[in-house]
């Protein structure tokens, strides 16, 4: 089941990995291998986790890439799900069809 409104990945990196190793920005920006913006855009949520700024958190502070990038995928999609409805596409297989064409 989703969570319920996921927080922005940024704010993960914040509160677990700056603020318990009393970190700025500008020094978690050098241990990363990013710039001062980047990261600042990542913790004050301009920005999202790339995969290359997965595998950089992933490497500094733990976790794998993959886990730093679900957190955003997570973010992304309820994100664009609360305007699901606003999506007007027209279904190509019905169950019907799909059930014609595969039987037969």
């Amino acid at each position: 089941m989703p969570m319920f409104n996921p927080p922005h990945p940024g704010k993960a990196v914040r509160v677990d990995c700056l603020e318990p190793f009393d970190l700025t920005v500008t020094e978690a920006a050098k241990i990363l291998g990013v710039s001062r913006q980047a990261l600042n855009n990542l913790v004050n949520e301009k920005a999202g986790v790339s995969p290359e700024m997965a595998i950089r958190l992933a490497k500094a502070f733990g976790g794998s890439p993959e886990s730093w990038l679900e957190l955003q995928l997570a973010f992304e999609l309820w994100q664009a799900q609360q305007d699901a409805d606003e999506i007007d596409v027209e279904p190509v297989i019905s169950s019907r069809k799909l059930g014609r064409d595969f039987h037969e």
